[in-house]
């Protein structure tokens, strides 16, 4: 009696697209973050201004218990927007966020490249807008875990240490300006680490490359402000302009004399050549469903 064997019989069901098709890409990236050497230790040593902070909110809240040992420091200490923007804008804090880019996005998408990942990637019901929204929530959560969180845990220590509200009733618009400064700072650092990880299938070139710009363009603007002292050369470096609009979100007052809208004007062009990078250099074969 034959057998008859069943052959290739097609597919006739619905294929439903996931709500948000980049979460898995963002959960791994984040895992393998945390596998990288170091990154535990950079992680943590990023956390430290915000430790040293949250002793600040406490210490003025118990000012006279401290007198002695502050010895007239304790003008500093006033929790107001020169306070937060100590924070933010710190040259300690913006460099720790930039060795996190360097470990957990440079090889975000060269490693895709070099593997010649991005095929399979778009071979699946995916579209190229959900693989980067995976790739800059990767890099986002870990900016806004040093910024976002630890701002608004500065406000309410202060409110459970002060037991009211005053620091919000003095300054309402404190709140959104944490968020705003956060998020506006995790989209350009991630925009702009994708971009370059974008340009090198090697992650060692792109970190070198992501490291070099952020500290090549302060010594610039160090070398052409000691020679002509004109704050305006503060534009050419990454860092004064990041430092720059901080202060404008936080409604303190500026490092140098120059309008903020320019610094936002340089880092939005900045961002926008980030952007326009990584959609020539991501591409793949789009699943036609």
């Amino acid at each position: 009696m034959p057998i008859a064997e069943q052959g290739y019989v097609h597919w006739e069901g619905r294929l439903d697209a996931r709500r948000r098709p980049w979460r898995p890409i963002a959960r791994l990236g984040i895992r393998l973050a945390f596998r990288r050497k170091y990154f535990k230790f950079v992680l943590g040593m990023a956390f430290l201004p915000a430790l040293i902070f949250a002793a600040g909110v406490y210490i003025s809240e118990r000012i006279g218990d401290f007198r002695e040992m502050l010895r007239g420091a304790d003008r500093f200490l006033k929790i107001d927007p020169d306070f937060f923007k100590a924070f933010f804008a710190s040259d300690y804090l913006l460099f720790w966020m930039l060795i996190i880019m360097v470990l957990a996005g440079a090889g975000l998408i060269s490693d895709d490249l070099r593997h010649n990942a991005l095929q399979l990637y778009f071979a699946r019901p995916l579209r190229k807008k959900d693989y980067l929204q995976g790739k800059i929530f990767t890099l986002a959560f870990f900016l806004l875990l040093l910024t976002l969180v630890p701002g608004f845990l500065f406000i309410l220590l202060k409110i459970i240490f002060s037991g009211s509200f005053a620091v919000l009733a003095e300054f309402p618009w404190l709140p959104a300006s944490v968020a705003g400064w956060s998020l506006f700072a995790a989209a350009f650092f991630s925009l702009c680490t994708l971009a370059v990880s974008s340009l090198s299938r090697n992650r060692r070139y792109a970190s070198i490359l992501l490291i070099a710009a952020y500290f090549l363009s302060d010594i610039f603007f160090g070398i052409f402000f000691g020679i002509f002292r004109d704050p305006h050369f503060a534009l050419l470096s990454v860092k004064t302009n990041l430092q720059q609009v901080a202060a404008a979100f936080l409604g303190a007052r500026p490092l140098f004399d120059v309008p903020w809208a320019y610094s936002a004007a340089v880092l939005a062009a900045l961002a926008g050549l980030a952007g326009f990078v990584l959609a020539r250099r991501v591409r793949g074969a789009e699943v036609i469903r």
